[in-house]
């Protein structure tokens, strides 16, 4: 019993902090290339859910930048009664999208997907590509335009439609950052995305995927 309970407890702490490792948000968050040499797979999972959806990197990488800081498992704040009684929160959004509960159930239907997480950047960005591709077909947004795209994701397809939006300074504020944000990550992409296609030893420019 004592050598199973030491395993177990080994077990426990490496799980712990390999967790506590993949998970901390990137160090230079303003800059995309920094992004990605910290979190090289990121550009991969950013990758092919540009090839699937049509929404270009630097759009997604915006969107989790604003939705969660890149802290893959966070929540709206509580609100407190009295200053101390916690209440309900007020969404069900969650994770590195803070995709509500509903369109990741979606999500899941459109897709097939129904083991994907909301706390996996892969599943997170591929969410972000199927919703604004939603966007592009129903509403005709372009796919490089982060500003309306981003409206749409935080008032939702009908709630666009309607024009919810406009009557919400501070929502089209962010919006505006949104998109000044995913210009500023194109032009640092424009001079580093070479080194994040062909990085692999057996890859070489131009022929990279």
């Amino acid at each position: 019993m004592t050598l199973f309970r030491f395993l177990r407890s080994l077990w426990v702490a490496v799980v712990l902090l390999l967790t506590a490792c993949a998970n901390q948000p990137p160090e230079r968050a303003d800059n995309i290339c920094h992004i990605f040499e910290e979190y090289p797979r990121w550009y991969d999972h950013a990758r092919r859910a540009e090839q699937r959806w049509g929404t270009p990197i630097p759009v997604q990488i915006a969107f989790v930048h604003q939705e969660s800081g890149f802290r893959h498992n966070v929540r709206p704040p509580r609100e407190y009664r009295f200053g101390f009684i916690p209440r309900r929160r007020p969404s069900s959004a969650y994770g590195y999208a803070q995709a509500i509960t509903p369109a990741w159930s979606d999500y899941q239907e459109a897709t097939g997907r129904h083991n994907a997480r909301r706390t996996n950047m892969a599943h997170a960005l591929d969410f972000i590509g199927w919703y604004n591709d939603v966007s592009h077909r129903r509403l005709g947004i372009p796919p490089y335009d982060a500003e309306r795209l981003y409206l749409a994701y935080h008032e939702g397809h009908t709630g666009y439609a309607r024009g919810a939006y406009r009557s919400k300074p501070q929502v089209q504020r962010v919006a505006q950052r949104v998109n000044e944000r995913a210009q500023r990550y194109s032009a640092q992409l424009e001079e580093c995305e070479r080194r994040f296609r062909c990085r692999r030893f057996y890859q070489f420019w131009p022929f990279c995927r």
